[in-house]
């Protein structure tokens, strides 16, 4: 299916069931502790964008200080950007969506399966590297330009 039909479908449905399960959750334990559930949602949110944002960006800096491909780091960061406006969301799917993209261990789930996905078909594993850490290539090289044309001697 189309991306963008499936983005369009998911900003019609998404609204529609949460303000579904709020009203659902609103008749089961009253309106005030479901808007306090609300918003205390989207404080632990905002708390856990801001420390997982920051653990994410500190192993990003090592990461790149050891002369490593930061490339986890790379994907979680968008990633949870993604949590916290799902979890500032009003809403309780969007907050269990939310979570998961903050909870470092699903979201370490979520980075594997969208690096596999995207590079899938080159046919190199980005999750297992084929080279071994420090391994340098060595060889030799001539420029053209600095080659005479006429007689092939610099």
């Amino acid at each position: 299916m189309n991306p963008l039909r499936l983005l369009f479908l998911a900003f019609l449905i998404i609204p529609i069931l949460e303000i579904y399960f709020l009203t659902e959750m609103g008749g089961l334990i009253g309106a005030f502790p479901t808007a306090l559930l609300v918003v205390v949602s989207a404080v632990v949110g905002a708390h856990l964008l801001k420390t997982q944002g920051f653990a994410t960006w500190t192993r990003l800096q090592n990461t790149l200080r050891e002369g490593k491909i930061p490339a986890y780091e790379l994907i979680e960061g968008p990633i949870i950007l993604i949590g916290g406006a799902l979890l500032l969301t009003p809403g309780f799917i969007t907050d269990a969506l939310g979570l998961l993209c903050l909870i470092p261990a699903s979201r370490r789930k979520i980075a594997e399966l969208l690096m596999r996905h995207a590079w899938a078909q080159t046919g190199i594993d980005p999750i297992k590297p084929t080279a071994s850490p420090g391994e340098t290539l060595e060889g030799e090289f001539e420029r053209q330009s600095d080659k005479n044309p006429t007689s092939g001697k610099p």
